[in-house]
């Protein structure tokens, strides 16, 4: 089966708001990659962003991820499996900050993403089911992250809409990074400069024949 890279999120961690994201994806140990076969998607590298919010008490920040490779696998009119990947190293920081330069060099340092050792996080589909009368998403997708070194498996709903020469996905949920030992400031004692363990992810993914 085709695999599902994305960095998840990956995740930046760092940034504010006035709360953490609610919503979090279910998270459970590592499963068997779905084994398909189906038409496959090429996934459009230019137009596909794998995007972040992070939060602490007193703000927050933003960034995108490109993708750099990935398929998605199409079976009688559902997505039963696929890949991508995502460059860590590509992270661009999104919000106004006059210290962009140095937030994102602490991004990719060993406090978070640490782009030496680990600089691609991946997604692989283990599981995609269809969703009825559901507004948060038309299908439930569960699949292996790989982010520093760590595997998890993360369920959550995502809006999939497929056409003969195209697929789009889009889904927006959290992840605890502390799952993924990405631990920096995970103290509330540390006041302002605590950060909130859960990161809210946004995909945005094309692929076409």
């Amino acid at each position: 089966m085709k695999k599902l890279i994305i960095p998840v999120v990956a995740i930046a961690l760092l940034a504010s708001c006035n709360s953490a994201p609610k919503e979090t994806a279910e998270t459970t140990e590592a499963k068997p990659a779905a084994e398909v076969t189906g038409v496959a998607y090429n996934v459009d590298t230019a137009t596909s962003l794998v995007s972040f919010v992070g939060t602490k008490p007193v703000g927050k920040h933003t960034g995108d991820f490109k993708l750099t490779a990935g398929t998605l696998s199409v079976t009688e009119g559902n997505v039963s499996g696929g890949s991508f990947t995502i460059d860590v190293n590509s992270v661009v920081l999104t919000d106004i900050n006059p210290y962009a330069a140095k937030l994102r060099e602490h991004l990719l340092g060993a406090d978070f993403f640490d782009v030496q050792k680990f600089p691609t996080a991946t997604f692989e589909i283990t599981g995609s089911e269809p969703l009825t009368n559901d507004t948060t998403g038309t299908h439930k997708i569960s699949g292996n992250l790989t982010l520093k070194g760590v595997t998890e498996n993360i369920s959550f709903p995502a809006k999939i809409s497929l056409s003969e020469s195209e697929v789009t996905a889009n889904a927006s949920f959290g992840i605890d990074r502390t799952k993924w030992g990405i631990v920096y400031n995970n103290d509330k004692s540390l006041g302002d400069k605590f950060i909130y363990p859960v990161v809210e992810i946004a995909l945005n993914i094309k692929a076409k024949k």
